[in-house]
Protein backbone atom coordinates (compact mmCIF):
# COMPACT_ATOMS: atom_id res chain seq x y z
CA UNK A 1 0.00 0.00 0.00
CA UNK A 2 1.53 3.34 -1.06
CA UNK A 3 2.15 6.13 1.44
CA UNK A 4 -0.07 9.22 0.92
CA UNK A 5 1.82 12.23 -0.41
CA UNK A 6 2.38 15.12 1.96
CA UNK A 7 1.19 18.66 1.28
CA UNK A 8 3.49 21.66 0.79
CA UNK A 9 2.45 24.93 2.42
CA UNK A 10 4.04 28.32 1.79
CA UNK A 11 2.96 30.25 4.87
CA UNK A 12 3.20 34.05 5.06
CA UNK A 13 4.20 35.32 8.50
CA UNK A 14 3.61 39.03 8.00
CA UNK A 15 6.17 41.78 8.62
CA UNK A 16 7.47 40.75 12.03
CA UNK A 17 4.90 41.17 14.76
CA UNK A 18 3.74 37.63 15.69
CA UNK A 19 0.22 39.00 16.26
CA UNK A 20 0.01 39.83 12.55
CA UNK A 21 0.20 36.15 11.60
CA UNK A 22 -3.17 35.01 10.25
CA UNK A 23 -5.28 32.51 12.15
CA UNK A 24 -4.83 30.01 9.33
CA UNK A 25 -1.06 30.43 9.30
CA UNK A 26 -0.88 29.91 13.07
CA UNK A 27 -2.95 26.74 12.82
CA UNK A 28 -0.77 25.30 10.06
CA UNK A 29 2.47 26.10 11.85
CA UNK A 30 1.25 24.37 15.00
CA UNK A 31 0.00 21.27 13.20
CA UNK A 32 2.80 20.75 10.65
CA UNK A 33 5.12 17.78 10.98
CA UNK A 34 7.97 19.61 9.22
CA UNK A 35 8.86 23.30 9.54
CA UNK A 36 11.31 24.71 6.96
CA UNK A 37 12.83 28.20 7.11
CA UNK A 38 15.59 30.19 5.42
CA UNK A 39 18.52 31.78 7.18
CA UNK A 40 21.88 33.35 6.41
CA UNK A 41 25.07 31.51 7.26
CA UNK A 42 25.01 32.84 10.82
CA UNK A 43 22.07 30.48 11.34
CA UNK A 44 19.62 33.04 12.73
CA UNK A 45 16.27 33.01 10.98
CA UNK A 46 13.90 35.97 11.07
CA UNK A 47 11.08 33.72 9.88
CA UNK A 48 11.60 31.20 12.67
CA UNK A 49 11.80 33.95 15.29
CA UNK A 50 8.35 35.17 14.20
CA UNK A 51 6.79 31.70 14.05
CA UNK A 52 8.32 30.25 17.23
CA UNK A 53 5.32 31.44 19.27
CA UNK A 54 3.17 28.92 17.37
CA UNK A 55 5.62 26.02 17.02
CA UNK A 56 5.52 22.98 19.32
CA UNK A 57 8.00 20.50 20.67
CA UNK A 58 8.76 17.49 18.52
CA UNK A 59 8.39 19.13 15.12
CA UNK A 60 11.00 18.36 12.48
CA UNK A 61 12.92 21.51 11.55
CA UNK A 62 14.64 22.01 8.19
CA UNK A 63 16.93 25.09 8.27
CA UNK A 64 17.59 26.23 4.70
CA UNK A 65 20.87 28.12 5.00
CA UNK A 66 21.85 30.34 2.07
CA UNK A 67 25.36 29.56 0.78
CA UNK A 68 25.88 33.26 0.03
CA UNK A 69 24.03 36.51 0.60
CA UNK A 70 25.86 39.57 -0.76
CA UNK A 71 29.42 38.25 -1.01
CA UNK A 72 31.16 36.93 -4.12
CA UNK A 73 31.32 33.24 -5.02
CA UNK A 74 33.59 30.96 -7.03
CA UNK A 75 30.64 28.91 -8.26
CA UNK A 76 30.94 28.22 -12.04
CA UNK A 77 27.52 29.73 -12.59
CA UNK A 78 28.27 32.78 -10.49
CA UNK A 79 25.89 34.19 -7.88
CA UNK A 80 22.74 32.96 -9.62
CA UNK A 81 24.22 29.54 -10.26
CA UNK A 82 25.04 29.14 -6.58
CA UNK A 83 21.48 30.06 -5.59
CA UNK A 84 19.96 27.76 -8.22
CA UNK A 85 21.94 24.81 -6.86
CA UNK A 86 20.93 25.79 -3.33
CA UNK A 87 17.21 25.81 -4.18
CA UNK A 88 17.50 22.46 -6.00
CA UNK A 89 19.12 20.92 -2.93
CA UNK A 90 16.47 22.44 -0.61
CA UNK A 91 13.68 21.18 -2.85
CA UNK A 92 15.14 17.67 -2.74
CA UNK A 93 15.26 17.75 1.07
CA UNK A 94 11.63 18.81 1.31
CA UNK A 95 10.57 16.31 -1.36
CA UNK A 96 11.90 13.49 0.83
CA UNK A 97 9.43 14.53 3.57
CA UNK A 98 6.56 14.95 1.12
CA UNK A 99 7.23 11.52 -0.39
CA UNK A 100 7.06 10.07 3.11
CA UNK A 101 3.58 11.60 3.59
CA UNK A 102 4.69 14.41 5.87
CA UNK A 103 3.15 17.87 5.46
CA UNK A 104 5.78 20.61 5.14
CA UNK A 105 5.27 24.26 6.12
CA UNK A 106 7.82 26.66 4.61
CA UNK A 107 7.92 29.87 6.64
CA UNK A 108 8.08 33.12 4.69
CA UNK A 109 8.41 36.65 6.05
CA UNK A 110 5.72 38.95 4.69
CA UNK A 111 3.87 37.25 1.84
CA UNK A 112 5.34 34.13 0.19
CA UNK A 113 4.74 35.41 -3.35
CA UNK A 114 5.91 38.98 -2.72
CA UNK A 115 9.70 38.97 -3.25
CA UNK A 116 9.76 35.81 -1.11
CA UNK A 117 12.27 32.95 -1.22
CA UNK A 118 9.46 30.41 -0.94
CA UNK A 119 8.50 30.94 -4.58
CA UNK A 120 11.75 29.28 -5.72
CA UNK A 121 10.72 26.11 -3.88
CA UNK A 122 7.15 26.38 -5.14
CA UNK A 123 8.35 26.46 -8.77
CA UNK A 124 10.34 23.30 -8.17
CA UNK A 125 7.75 21.32 -6.17
CA UNK A 126 4.19 22.52 -6.85
CA UNK A 127 3.85 20.50 -10.07
CA UNK A 128 4.77 17.32 -8.18
CA UNK A 129 2.93 17.69 -4.86
CA UNK A 130 -0.23 19.34 -3.55
CA UNK A 131 0.86 22.88 -2.74
CA UNK A 132 -0.94 25.87 -1.30
CA UNK A 133 0.11 29.38 -0.35
CA UNK A 134 -1.22 31.21 2.71
CA UNK A 135 -0.86 34.95 2.10
CA UNK A 136 0.64 37.24 4.70
CA UNK A 137 0.74 40.96 5.45
CA UNK A 138 3.44 42.49 3.25
CA UNK A 139 6.17 44.80 4.49
CA UNK A 140 4.70 47.49 2.24
CA UNK A 141 1.32 47.35 3.99
CA UNK A 142 3.02 47.28 7.39
CA UNK A 143 5.27 50.23 6.55
CA UNK A 144 2.33 52.32 5.39
CA UNK A 145 0.36 51.44 8.51
CA UNK A 146 3.21 52.21 10.89
CA UNK A 147 4.06 55.49 9.16
CA UNK A 148 0.39 56.50 9.24
CA UNK A 149 0.45 57.45 5.56
CA UNK A 150 -2.03 55.95 3.06
CA UNK A 151 -0.52 54.37 -0.04
CA UNK A 152 -3.16 55.07 -2.68
CA UNK A 153 -6.51 56.78 -2.91
CA UNK A 154 -9.24 56.82 -5.54
CA UNK A 155 -7.69 56.18 -8.99
CA UNK A 156 -4.04 56.60 -8.03
CA UNK A 157 -1.50 53.94 -9.00
CA UNK A 158 1.03 52.24 -6.73
CA UNK A 159 4.36 50.99 -8.12
CA UNK A 160 6.50 48.48 -6.23
CA UNK A 161 10.16 48.64 -7.20
CA UNK A 162 13.30 46.74 -6.22
CA UNK A 163 16.13 48.99 -5.09
CA UNK A 164 18.49 46.93 -7.24
CA UNK A 165 17.35 48.73 -10.42
CA UNK A 166 19.78 51.20 -12.04
CA UNK A 167 19.43 54.77 -10.76
CA UNK A 168 18.16 56.16 -14.08
CA UNK A 169 15.50 53.45 -14.40
CA UNK A 170 14.35 54.00 -10.82
CA UNK A 171 14.14 57.75 -11.32
CA UNK A 172 12.02 57.45 -14.46
CA UNK A 173 9.59 55.05 -12.79
CA UNK A 174 9.34 57.28 -9.72
CA UNK A 175 8.50 60.27 -11.90
CA UNK A 176 5.72 58.35 -13.63
CA UNK A 177 3.84 56.96 -10.61
CA UNK A 178 1.60 58.43 -7.94
CA UNK A 179 2.82 56.28 -5.05
CA UNK A 180 5.71 53.88 -4.70
CA UNK A 181 7.28 51.33 -2.40
CA UNK A 182 10.96 50.54 -2.90
CA UNK A 183 12.17 47.21 -1.56
CA UNK A 184 15.58 45.59 -1.11
CA UNK A 185 17.36 48.57 0.41
CA UNK A 186 20.46 47.86 2.51
CA UNK A 187 23.43 48.35 0.16
CA UNK A 188 21.18 49.85 -2.53
CA UNK A 189 20.05 52.74 -0.33
CA UNK A 190 22.44 55.41 -1.72
CA UNK A 191 21.24 54.67 -5.27
CA UNK A 192 17.59 54.77 -4.17
CA UNK A 193 18.15 58.12 -2.50
CA UNK A 194 19.83 59.46 -5.64
CA UNK A 195 16.95 58.22 -7.80
CA UNK A 196 14.41 59.95 -5.56
CA UNK A 197 16.47 63.14 -5.79
CA UNK A 198 16.62 62.97 -9.59
CA UNK A 199 12.86 62.31 -9.74
CA UNK A 200 12.26 65.43 -7.63
CA UNK A 201 10.53 63.40 -4.92
CA UNK A 202 13.09 63.02 -2.15
CA UNK A 203 11.13 65.43 0.07
CA UNK A 204 8.06 63.18 -0.14
CA UNK A 205 9.84 59.95 0.72
CA UNK A 206 9.65 58.15 4.06
CA UNK A 207 11.84 55.39 5.42
CA UNK A 208 10.47 52.51 7.50
CA UNK A 209 12.80 49.94 9.04
CA UNK A 210 11.72 46.59 10.52
CA UNK A 211 8.05 47.62 10.59
CA UNK A 212 5.91 46.33 13.50
CA UNK A 213 8.91 44.99 15.47
CA UNK A 214 10.58 46.39 18.59
CA UNK A 215 13.43 47.62 16.34
CA UNK A 216 11.13 49.68 14.13
CA UNK A 217 12.31 53.07 12.84
CA UNK A 218 10.24 55.60 10.87
CA UNK A 219 11.67 58.89 9.60
CA UNK A 220 11.96 61.11 6.53
CA UNK A 221 14.20 59.29 4.07
CA UNK A 222 16.33 62.34 3.37
CA UNK A 223 17.52 62.29 7.01
CA UNK A 224 18.58 58.61 7.07
CA UNK A 225 22.28 57.70 7.35
CA UNK A 226 22.99 55.15 4.55
CA UNK A 227 25.40 53.29 6.81
CA UNK A 228 22.56 52.37 9.16
CA UNK A 229 20.14 50.88 6.62
CA UNK A 230 19.45 47.11 6.84
CA UNK A 231 17.91 44.92 4.16
CA UNK A 232 14.60 44.76 6.06
CA UNK A 233 13.53 48.30 5.28
CA UNK A 234 11.23 50.05 2.82
CA UNK A 235 11.14 53.45 1.15
CA UNK A 236 7.65 54.88 0.63
CA UNK A 237 6.14 57.58 -1.53
CA UNK A 238 2.67 57.88 -0.07
CA UNK A 239 -0.61 58.96 -1.64
CA UNK A 240 -0.47 62.54 -2.87
CA UNK A 241 -4.25 62.84 -2.58
CA UNK A 242 -4.13 61.78 1.05
CA UNK A 243 -1.29 64.19 1.74
CA UNK A 244 -3.29 67.23 0.66
CA UNK A 245 -6.66 66.18 2.09
CA UNK A 246 -7.88 68.25 5.04
CA UNK A 247 -7.42 66.58 8.38
CA UNK A 248 -10.26 65.87 10.77
CA UNK A 249 -9.09 68.82 12.85
CA UNK A 250 -9.13 71.31 9.96
CA UNK A 251 -11.92 70.02 7.72
CA UNK A 252 -15.11 72.04 7.99
CA UNK A 253 -17.83 70.20 9.83
CA UNK A 254 -20.97 69.73 7.78
CA UNK A 255 -24.02 69.21 9.96
CA UNK A 256 -27.34 67.72 8.91
CA UNK A 257 -30.52 66.22 10.28
CA UNK A 258 -31.59 62.79 9.08
CA UNK A 259 -35.04 61.63 10.18
CA UNK A 260 -34.75 57.85 10.39
CA UNK A 261 -37.54 55.28 10.33
CA UNK A 262 -36.65 52.35 12.59
CA UNK A 263 -39.43 50.10 11.36
CA UNK A 264 -41.80 48.39 13.79
CA UNK A 265 -39.27 46.42 15.84
CA UNK A 266 -35.69 45.10 15.73
CA UNK A 267 -32.69 45.46 13.46
CA UNK A 268 -34.04 42.99 10.90
CA UNK A 269 -36.80 45.49 10.08
CA UNK A 270 -34.29 48.32 9.55
CA UNK A 271 -33.21 49.32 6.02
CA UNK A 272 -29.48 49.42 5.15
CA UNK A 273 -29.82 53.15 4.44
CA UNK A 274 -31.25 53.74 7.92
CA UNK A 275 -28.52 51.58 9.49
CA UNK A 276 -25.86 53.71 7.81
CA UNK A 277 -27.45 56.95 9.00
CA UNK A 278 -27.55 55.68 12.58
CA UNK A 279 -23.95 54.46 12.39
CA UNK A 280 -22.56 57.76 11.04
CA UNK A 281 -24.52 60.06 13.35
CA UNK A 282 -22.81 62.02 16.11
CA UNK A 283 -26.09 62.61 17.95
CA UNK A 284 -29.33 60.63 18.32
CA UNK A 285 -32.50 62.53 19.15
CA UNK A 286 -35.90 61.05 19.88
CA UNK A 287 -38.54 59.64 22.19
CA UNK A 288 -36.84 57.57 24.90
CA UNK A 289 -38.19 54.09 24.01
CA UNK A 290 -37.24 54.62 20.36
CA UNK A 291 -33.70 55.74 21.22
CA UNK A 292 -33.40 52.64 23.41
CA UNK A 293 -33.90 50.49 20.30
CA UNK A 294 -30.58 51.78 18.88
CA UNK A 295 -27.53 49.94 20.34
CA UNK A 296 -25.43 52.34 22.45
CA UNK A 297 -22.18 53.70 21.02
CA UNK A 298 -19.96 55.75 23.37
CA UNK A 299 -18.90 57.89 20.40
CA UNK A 300 -22.45 59.20 20.06
CA UNK A 301 -24.51 61.51 22.25
CA UNK A 302 -28.08 60.38 22.98
CA UNK A 303 -30.81 62.97 23.65
CA UNK A 304 -34.01 61.39 25.00
CA UNK A 305 -37.27 63.28 25.39
CA UNK A 306 -40.98 62.78 26.05
CA UNK A 307 -43.28 61.79 23.21
CA UNK A 308 -45.32 65.00 23.43
CA UNK A 309 -42.62 67.59 22.63
CA UNK A 310 -42.17 67.02 18.90
CA UNK A 311 -41.62 70.67 17.93
CA UNK A 312 -39.11 71.23 20.73
CA UNK A 313 -37.31 68.00 19.80
CA UNK A 314 -37.12 69.08 16.15
CA UNK A 315 -35.73 72.50 17.05
CA UNK A 316 -33.15 70.91 19.35
CA UNK A 317 -31.99 68.57 16.55
CA UNK A 318 -31.76 71.41 14.03
CA UNK A 319 -29.74 73.55 16.47
CA UNK A 320 -27.31 70.67 16.95
CA UNK A 321 -26.91 70.29 13.19
CA UNK A 322 -26.40 74.01 12.73
CA UNK A 323 -23.44 73.63 15.09
CA UNK A 324 -21.93 70.91 12.90
CA UNK A 325 -23.46 67.73 14.35
CA UNK A 326 -24.75 64.88 12.23
CA UNK A 327 -28.10 64.26 13.90
CA UNK A 328 -30.33 61.24 13.50
CA UNK A 329 -33.90 61.92 14.68
CA UNK A 330 -35.40 58.47 15.24
CA UNK A 331 -38.99 57.43 14.71
CA UNK A 332 -40.70 54.10 15.04
CA UNK A 333 -42.08 52.69 11.79
CA UNK A 334 -41.95 55.25 8.99
CA UNK A 335 -41.12 58.83 10.06
CA UNK A 336 -43.64 60.23 7.58
CA UNK A 337 -46.59 58.32 9.07
CA UNK A 338 -47.80 60.09 12.24
CA UNK A 339 -44.17 60.59 13.26
CA UNK A 340 -41.26 63.02 13.30
CA UNK A 341 -40.75 63.84 9.61
CA UNK A 342 -43.51 66.44 9.39
CA UNK A 343 -42.58 67.94 12.77
CA UNK A 344 -38.95 68.40 11.71
CA UNK A 345 -39.85 69.84 8.31
CA UNK A 346 -42.30 72.29 9.86
CA UNK A 347 -39.69 73.67 12.25
CA UNK A 348 -36.97 73.47 9.55
CA UNK A 349 -38.65 76.32 7.67
CA UNK A 350 -36.74 78.54 10.10
CA UNK A 351 -33.46 76.65 9.48
CA UNK A 352 -32.93 77.08 5.74
CA UNK A 353 -29.17 76.56 6.17
CA UNK A 354 -29.52 73.06 7.70
CA UNK A 355 -29.88 70.08 5.32
CA UNK A 356 -32.69 67.68 6.24
CA UNK A 357 -33.16 64.17 4.85
CA UNK A 358 -36.01 61.73 5.45
CA UNK A 359 -35.27 58.00 5.39
CA UNK A 360 -38.31 55.74 5.13
CA UNK A 361 -39.04 52.81 7.39
CA UNK A 362 -41.46 49.91 7.33
CA UNK A 363 -44.69 51.25 8.77
CA UNK A 364 -46.81 49.27 11.25
CA UNK A 365 -49.76 48.92 8.84
CA UNK A 366 -47.66 46.90 6.40
CA UNK A 367 -46.05 44.86 9.16
CA UNK A 368 -49.39 43.87 10.70
CA UNK A 369 -50.91 43.19 7.28
CA UNK A 370 -48.09 40.80 6.41
CA UNK A 371 -48.84 38.67 9.47
CA UNK A 372 -52.37 37.82 8.28
CA UNK A 373 -52.07 37.93 4.51
CA UNK A 374 -53.03 40.90 2.31
CA UNK A 375 -55.82 42.97 3.87
CA UNK A 376 -54.35 46.08 2.21
CA UNK A 377 -54.52 44.47 -1.23
CA UNK A 378 -56.87 47.18 -2.58
CA UNK A 379 -57.43 50.89 -1.84
CA UNK A 380 -56.99 51.79 1.79
CA UNK A 381 -56.57 54.83 4.01
CA UNK A 382 -54.54 55.55 7.12
CA UNK A 383 -56.14 57.27 10.11
CA UNK A 384 -55.16 58.10 13.67
CA UNK A 385 -57.64 58.04 16.54
CA UNK A 386 -55.49 60.37 18.65
CA UNK A 387 -57.31 63.64 19.35
CA UNK A 388 -54.24 65.30 20.87
CA UNK A 389 -53.45 67.28 17.70
CA UNK A 390 -56.87 67.36 16.01
CA UNK A 391 -60.44 67.43 17.38
CA UNK A 392 -62.58 64.31 17.61
CA UNK A 393 -65.19 65.84 15.29
CA UNK A 394 -62.63 65.81 12.47
CA UNK A 395 -61.66 62.20 13.25
CA UNK A 396 -65.32 61.12 13.28
CA UNK A 397 -66.01 62.88 9.97
CA UNK A 398 -63.02 61.14 8.33
CA UNK A 399 -63.97 57.73 9.72
CA UNK A 400 -67.47 58.08 8.29
CA UNK A 401 -66.16 59.32 4.93
CA UNK A 402 -63.66 56.43 4.63
CA UNK A 403 -66.27 53.89 5.66
CA UNK A 404 -68.76 55.35 3.18
CA UNK A 405 -66.12 55.10 0.44
CA UNK A 406 -65.67 51.41 1.34
CA UNK A 407 -61.94 51.78 2.00
CA UNK A 408 -59.93 49.38 4.14
CA UNK A 409 -58.66 51.35 7.12
CA UNK A 410 -55.36 51.20 8.97
CA UNK A 411 -56.00 52.84 12.33
CA UNK A 412 -53.00 54.11 14.30
CA UNK A 413 -52.94 55.28 17.93
CA UNK A 414 -56.27 53.60 18.71
CA UNK A 415 -56.07 54.01 22.49
CA UNK A 416 -53.83 55.00 25.39
CA UNK A 417 -53.98 54.93 29.18
CA UNK A 418 -55.87 58.23 29.22
CA UNK A 419 -57.79 57.72 25.96
CA UNK A 420 -60.06 54.68 26.10
CA UNK A 421 -63.46 55.60 24.66
CA UNK A 422 -62.43 56.31 21.03
CA UNK A 423 -62.17 52.66 19.98
CA UNK A 424 -65.81 51.87 20.67
CA UNK A 425 -66.93 55.26 19.33
CA UNK A 426 -65.08 54.52 16.09
CA UNK A 427 -66.59 51.01 15.97
CA UNK A 428 -70.11 52.41 16.24
CA UNK A 429 -69.45 54.93 13.45
CA UNK A 430 -68.10 52.20 11.18
CA UNK A 431 -71.05 49.89 11.86
CA UNK A 432 -73.27 52.50 10.24
CA UNK A 433 -71.56 51.57 6.92
CA UNK A 434 -70.07 48.10 7.44
CA UNK A 435 -71.36 44.63 8.15
CA UNK A 436 -70.97 43.47 11.78
CA UNK A 437 -69.00 40.52 10.34
CA UNK A 438 -66.32 42.76 8.79
CA UNK A 439 -62.91 41.35 9.84
CA UNK A 440 -60.76 43.56 12.09
CA UNK A 441 -57.10 42.66 12.62
CA UNK A 442 -55.60 43.72 15.97
CA UNK A 443 -51.79 43.65 15.80
CA UNK A 444 -49.85 44.26 19.00
CA UNK A 445 -46.02 44.58 19.33
CA UNK A 446 -45.40 43.21 15.84
CA UNK A 447 -41.79 42.09 15.51
CA UNK A 448 -41.21 41.72 19.25
CA UNK A 449 -41.27 38.50 21.30
CA UNK A 450 -44.54 39.77 22.82
CA UNK A 451 -46.22 40.00 19.39
CA UNK A 452 -49.89 38.97 19.21
CA UNK A 453 -52.28 38.98 16.26
CA UNK A 454 -56.03 38.69 16.77
CA UNK A 455 -58.85 38.76 14.21
CA UNK A 456 -62.31 39.76 15.45
CA UNK A 457 -65.66 40.78 13.96
CA UNK A 458 -66.21 44.53 13.80
CA UNK A 459 -69.23 44.11 16.04
CA UNK A 460 -67.04 42.42 18.66
CA UNK A 461 -64.26 45.05 18.73
CA UNK A 462 -63.89 46.12 22.39
CA UNK A 463 -61.75 48.81 23.98
CA UNK A 464 -60.51 46.34 26.58
CA UNK A 465 -58.52 44.46 23.92
CA UNK A 466 -56.78 47.53 22.45
CA UNK A 467 -53.98 49.80 23.71
CA UNK A 468 -51.34 52.19 22.34
CA UNK A 469 -49.12 49.30 21.22
CA UNK A 470 -51.83 48.11 18.82
CA UNK A 471 -52.69 48.85 15.23
CA UNK A 472 -56.11 48.04 13.76
CA UNK A 473 -56.86 46.98 10.19
CA UNK A 474 -60.56 47.25 9.40
CA UNK A 475 -61.67 45.44 6.24
CA UNK A 476 -63.86 46.80 3.46
CA UNK A 477 -67.03 45.13 2.18
CA UNK A 478 -64.79 42.97 -0.04
CA UNK A 479 -62.24 41.85 2.56
CA UNK A 480 -62.36 38.12 3.17
CA UNK A 481 -61.41 35.90 6.10
CA UNK A 482 -60.45 32.42 4.90
CA UNK A 483 -60.92 29.17 6.74
CA UNK A 484 -57.24 29.00 7.68
CA UNK A 485 -57.24 32.44 9.28
CA UNK A 486 -55.85 34.44 6.34
CA UNK A 487 -57.26 37.88 5.53
CA UNK A 488 -57.10 39.49 2.10
CA UNK A 489 -58.83 42.16 0.05
CA UNK A 490 -59.19 41.26 -3.65
CA UNK A 491 -57.68 43.63 -6.17
CA UNK A 492 -60.85 43.61 -8.26
CA UNK A 493 -63.86 45.62 -7.11
CA UNK A 494 -67.35 44.61 -8.24
CA UNK A 495 -68.77 46.64 -11.13
CA UNK A 496 -72.12 48.34 -10.32
CA UNK A 497 -74.97 46.52 -12.08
Amino acid sequence: MSTPTGRLWGVGLGPGDPELITVKAARLIESAEVIAFHSARHGRSVARSIAKHYMRDGQIEEPLMYPITTETTDHPGGYQGALDDFYEECAARLAAHLDAGRDVVVLAEGDPFFYGSYMHLHKRLAHRYPAQVVPGVTSVSAAAAESGRPLVERDETLTVLPGTLPVDVLAEKLKATDSAAIMKLGRTFPNVRQALQEAGRLGEAWYVERATTDKQRVEPLAEVDPATVPYFSVALLSSRAAAVAPTAATAPRSGEVVVVGLGPAGREWLTPEAQDALATATDLVGYGPYIDRVPPNPRQRRHLSDNRVEAERAAFALDLARGGARVAVVSSGDPGVFAMASAVLEVAEEYADVPVRILPGLTAANAVASRVGAPLGHDYCVLSLSDRLKPWDVIAQRLSAAAGADLVMAIYNPASRTRTWQVEAARDLLLEHRSPDTPVVIGRDVGYPTETIEIVRLADLAASTVDMRCLLLVGSSQTRLTGNGRVFTPRRYPTPS
